[in-house]
């Protein structure tokens, strides 16, 4: 039943992209976050990230990966298991002062019942003549990323091609550039990413054939056509420290504010065009081997039952083991405390790999 939800979803979003528009969650999926270590902190990264998710959160990043190459993977399910969400990356240095990376990103669900061929020609009700199709998004990006001359300045971009598909029914091809920079002074950490710099432009378009066209007009759905819909540029600003504690550990803080140009939005701080989200998370290492992170962000703003204002939030948890190369990152998160539903486990994996060594074989260090 819960998969029956989404057909009458599709139905309403293939009538919301009839025309040109730039609606507000417009590729949405790509602010989910990647990396459970990221996210575990609740996605405050862009100035501290400096691995193979660069790509993801700030290319500038990629810059400081210390090993010839990096890895990462991660898998997520969302909304009690309906929704997959997935992710891949590697990157590699170019030379000393530069590195590459390239990332993909799947957010979808799958196996949702279509019922718009479930009565023939004849008016008759027939099962067999249900089939399944899958809702999916796709993220393809390409990072580049470089030292400055300036100590402590490092500076990348990215070009992503987004991919998305609801069955046979309908795809999208959009193209957009995000770029950032980051900036070290002493154990202070500054980042700014935006994100869709020139806005991401997704060119829709539909296949539907005279049975399904019959039944949007029976149900009162308009017919879609073919359109464009735009994503509008979002900047991100942080800012963080890194202190020693002692020899063994070491405690890693960041506070990220993400600035939306697409009108009001039910975030801390609403504006027109502007709405300013806050979130912050930290880090505490135990010999560079353990970690615990934890996070806050998400803050809304809603009315209860009884009609009283109050801001809810989300909620981060996040452990970490780094051993050899290889480092095994789990998060947990709670949207809002809102519904069991909302609750979900994140692991992510990522691999140091060394090219060969004297004996012709690869390591991980």
């Amino acid at each position: 039943m819960k998969k029956l939800f989404f057909l009458v979803l599709f139905l309403s979003v293939l009538s919301a992209f009839s025309q040109t528009s730039a609606p507000k969650f417009s590729n949405e999926f790509l602010s989910i976050g990647v990396g459970a270590r990221a996210l575990g902190m609740s996605n405050a990264y862009v100035t501290t990230v400096n691995d193979v998710t660069s790509g993801y959160w700030n290319p500038a990043g990629l810059a400081q990966i210390k090993k010839d190459f990096q890895v990462s993977l991660m898998h997520a399910s969302y909304f009690a298991g309906i929704a997959k969400y997935d992710y891949g990356a590697f990157a590699a240095n170019i030379d000393s002062s530069s590195a590459f990376g390239f990332s993909v990103v799947r957010f979808g669900v799958d196996d949702i019942p279509n019922t718009t061929q479930l009565i023939d020609a004849n008016g008759n009700v027939d099962f067999d003549r249900i089939s399944s199709f899958s809702v999916a998004d796709y993220a393809f990006m390409f990072s580049y990323a470089r030292k400055s001359k300036i100590a402590g300045l490092r500076y990348g971009a990215n070009v992503k091609i987004i991919y998305r598909q609801v069955g046979d029914f309908a795809k999208a091809w959009g193209f957009g550039l995000d770029g950032g920079v980051q900036y070290d002074l002493k154990n202070w950490k500054f980042g700014l990413m935006a994100r869709d710099v020139t806005s991401t432009f997704n060119a829709w378009s539909f296949s539907l054939n005279q049975q399904t066209i019959d039944v949007f007009n029976a149900t009162g759905n308009e017919i879609p056509s073919n359109s464009t819909e735009i994503t509008l540029p979002k900047v991100i600003l942080g800012v963080g420290r890194e202190i020693k504690i002692s020899n063994k550990f070491n405690f890693l803080g960041e506070i990220d504010f993400d600035l939306s140009t697409d009108g009001k939005r039910n975030v801390l701080i609403t504006g027109d065009p502007v709405s300013i989200d806050p979130h912050m998370g930290v880090e505490v290492g135990y010999s560079q081997l353990i970690f615990l992170r934890l996070g806050v962000g998400n803050f809304q703003k809603v009315t209860d039952i009884l009609q009283n204002d109050k801001i809810t939030y989300q909620p981060n948890f996040g452990i970490g083991i780094q051993f050899r190369g290889i480092a095994l990152d789990y998060a947990f998160s709670d949207i809002g405390d809102q519904s069991d539903a909302l609750y979900s486990n994140i692991f992510s994996l990522k691999f140091d790999i060394n090219k060969q060594n004297h004996t012709g074989t690869r390591r991980f260090d």
